[in-house]
């Protein structure tokens, strides 16, 4: 039985609404999912999180796995019962931050070798120690270890990324088949190709072979114009199975969501909102706010009147700029929830 159900679709474009059955509750989709890279959404509690309705965060392998570690993780029993994070958590293979740390990274046919960006000490991410790792953490979807390129690269780099994307996804298969107690939750693959057509193609290919119960994007929002990511969004979109729940990795700005939604994408998580909500941008129906601005030191209204978070409910814009001038956490906090 696969774990996604389509419940409803667009007449008009591929968007569709759904819902994804997990270990520890459903998920309706769209679904964005916040990230809590080292087992914590920044500024933002499990207690608020929980009141928005949020059931699937993102965590991510490389980070837990260089701190606190998998023997700690392991000895509390898991990342749920390590966190206090009760519902479902899907962990990144930490392929995307091991691609960012150029400088401090090799990639060969064996895996990734890299120098941690905490203390400079070496590793080695194989395909089977990621899933392995995240069968430690009780992970309630798992993605494996693949290979990023940036935008602008040349054909034959692009090929050998997707020939080792998918000779690693071969081995994450094996291996996940292999874990017969406590293996995690359900794997995903990842399609990668860069902005090579026929690569992207074959990567397809070579990933819904295995016919897993949910298929990711990559390679996208890494840098290229909008034109060329709607572009690509849209044709990879359309070659992965209309039954499974499509993942586009790294994604979190209204308008690129709302353009992926309509190319029939499900899953989408980024940085994005917690990020700018710490910077002081805030979201309105009205706009882009910078609440950092003199103008809203005398300004009583709230961020949005239609929204129902703490900040819009409770405060004003002048006391949140308040908070963020003194450089008070409960400012972040509440810029986050909104």
């Amino acid at each position: 039985m696969h774990l996604f159900q389509v419940e409803s679709c667009d007449a008009d474009s591929r968007a569709r609404t759904g819902r994804i059955r997990l270990p520890h509750g459903p998920v309706k989709t769209p679904v964005f999912m916040p990230v809590g890279t080292n087992g914590a959404v920044k500024a933002a509690s499990h207690q608020s999180l929980r009141g928005m309705g949020v059931g699937l965060i993102l965590a991510n392998t490389y980070h837990l796995y260089l701190r606190p570690g998998l023997d700690i993780i392991r000895g509390a029993g898991g990342l749920h019962a390590f966190t206090g994070w009760e519902r479902n958590i899907l962990t990144d293979s930490g392929g995307y931050q091991v691609f960012s740390l150029s400088s401090l990274r090799r990639v060969d046919a064996e895996g990734v070798r890299f120098r941690s960006h905490v203390d400079g000490s070496s590793h080695l991410f194989t395909p089977e120690l990621v899933i392995d790792a995240q069968a430690v953490f009780g992970s309630d979807i798992a993605m494996p270890l693949d290979v990023c390129t940036a935008p602008g690269i040349g054909r034959e780099e692009a090929e050998t990324a997707v020939t080792a994307t998918a000779e690693w996804l071969d081995r994450s298969v094996r291996r996940y088949g292999e874990i017969e107690r406590n293996r995690p939750g359900a794997l995903f693959g990842i399609v990668q190709g860069n902005f090579y057509r026929d690569l992207r193609e074959r990567s397809v290919e070579a990933t819904v072979v295995h016919d897993l119960p949910g298929y990711a994007i990559g390679g996208l929002s890494v840098g290229e114009n909008y034109e060329l990511f709607v572009e690509f969004l849209d044709f990879t979109s359309a070659l992965l199975p209309a039954d499974r729940p499509r993942y586009l990795m790294g994604v979190g700005t209204p308008d690129y969501i709302l353009t992926a939604v309509e190319c029939g994408i499900d899953m989408f998580d980024c940085v994005f909102p917690t990020r700018t909500a710490r910077n002081g941008l805030l979201f309105t129906r009205a706009g882009p706010l910078n609440i950092k601005k003199v103008r809203n030191s005398d300004t009583f209204e709230p961020v949005d009147e239609r929204c129902g978070c703490t900040a819009c409910t409770h405060h004003s814009r002048a006391y949140l700029r308040h908070l963020f001038k003194t450089r008070e956490i409960y400012g972040v906090m509440l810029a986050t929830e909104h």
